[in-house]
């Protein structure tokens, strides 16, 4: 997993209520276990019209926003069914961090083991996000981990809070499995020990 430590970049404003994670990848993408590949599935049945076009009025099709890291998005953001894949396709797409009031849970859980950072803020915060993210490829944001805050093109900073423990596996990259491997000597060492304790087993 790639570490996440300061990141800058334009914002996207999706200024929508309950998106939940159908919305962020619709069903017909979850045959795959693999988690490249999903970002053309990303938000697919607002980004497509019918015939397979793009509908160039939703934000991530606007030419401000294709390459858009951040995502400012309205509250409860990612409810609905436990979906891995929503987090994975907004990572193929290049978004890295997610910034709403408030997530589904599954949601918000599954970001940290992908490598997405996603913030909680009060609605006043957002409000000015909003705003800051609305100014399109003109107006950058930056989203400092270790510091906690949210630096919009203003010099305006938005502080948030995170659970320590999420907040150091994404400084180090670390995922589950990362976490496990930190311990592998430790691991290691009780194996050892537990050989020669019971040689039958």
């Amino acid at each position: 997993m790639d570490k996440f430590t300061v990141l800058e970049g334009v914002a996207a404003p999706l200024d929508v209520v309950n998106v939940d994670t159908d919305m962020i990848i619709p069903k017909e993408y979850l045959k795959t276990l693999k988690r490249t590949g999903l970002g053309k599935g990303l938000f697919s049945e607002k980004r497509y019209k019918d015939d397979g076009s793009e509908n160039p009025d939703f934000v991530l099709n606007k030419p401000a926003y294709r390459n858009a890291k951040i995502l400012v998005a309205g509250d409860n953001f990612g409810c609905g069914s436990s979906r891995e894949h929503a987090p994975w396709a907004l990572l193929d797409f290049g978004i890295r961090c997610v910034i709403s009031t408030s997530f589904g849970d599954i949601f918000y859980n599954n970001c940290f083991k992908n490598g997405i950072l996603p913030v909680q803020v009060s609605p006043e915060d957002l409000d000015k996000l909003f705003d800051d993210a609305r100014r399109g490829a003109n107006a950058t944001i930056t989203v400092d981990l270790a510091k906690q805050e949210i630096r919009g093109p203003d010099g305006g900073v938005v502080k948030f809070e995170i659970d320590s423990n999420r907040k150091n596996s994404l400084l180090n990259g670390l995922d589950d499995i990362g976490l496990t491997m930190v311990k592998n000597d430790k691991i290691g060492t009780f194996e050892k020990q537990a050989k020669a304790d019971r040689p039958w087993m």
